[in-house]
């Protein structure tokens, strides 16, 4: 089943492979009149693929999507579970307190101790979150290297004059309409997929 990118985080991947990707793609056009390889747009053309699709339908993306969800989930849920564990130790604390239940000295330890653990909390789940951002950081540079490199290479092959991406319907500025046929989103993800499962074969050697 395909996963979807959603929220702000999808717009933060497409925008850092957008970067990685059109910051210096092969733009040296094949002789005039010549046919890319098995495709029917020339080179020299300037074409388009959509990243949004890449994003959706790219194993590799879904692979290392899926993996850093993991473990972004399970950062999420250590960190709900220290803060829930110092929820109730506060309320307890208070309860006690709103009781009559502990003397005035006691309660100004147990106050301080409280203060601490909460500051101590704060600066781990500060920690936790950086790690989150780190995990996120990591996972878009793979799929931007991955399909950088893919491009480089597909381009060397077919000459294409320039390769843009678009985003959904949103081609980018300033162009405002586009011929469908120069659209080469299927024969880039269907090389990018190929490419993935000959380098997965090759790993598991």
């Amino acid at each position: 089943m395909k996963k979807t990118l959603n929220g702000v985080f999808a717009t933060a991947i497409a925008l850092a492979l957008m970067t990685a990707i059109t910051s210096g793609c092969n733009t040296t056009p094949a002789p005039a009149g010549a046919k890319s390889a098995d495709s029917t747009v020339a080179a020299g053309t300037i074409v388009y693929f959509n990243l949004d699709r890449i994003l959706e339908e790219y194993d590799m993306a879904n692979d290392l999507r899926s993996v850093a969800e993991t473990r972004i989930n399970s950062i999420n849920q250590e960190v709900n579970r220290r803060g829930s564990k110092l929820e109730k130790d506060i309320k307890t604390f208070q309860d006690k307190i709103n009781k009559g239940l502990m003397t005035q000295s006691v309660a100004e330890v147990q106050n301080r101790k409280l203060m601490e653990q909460q500051n101590s909390f704060q600066q781990y789940a500060a920690q936790k979150q950086q790690e989150i951002a780190e995990e996120q950081a990591v996972m878009m540079n793979q799929i931007a290297d991955a399909i950088k490199t893919f491009i480089d290479a597909f381009n060397a092959e077919k000459g294409y004059a320039m390769i843009l991406t678009t985003q959904g319907d949103i081609l980018p500025a300033p162009v405002v309409v586009a011929d469908p046929a120069l659209d080469i989103t299927d024969e880039v993800l269907a090389g990018l997929n190929a490419e993935y499962v000959k380098t997965k074969a090759e790993n598991k050697e």
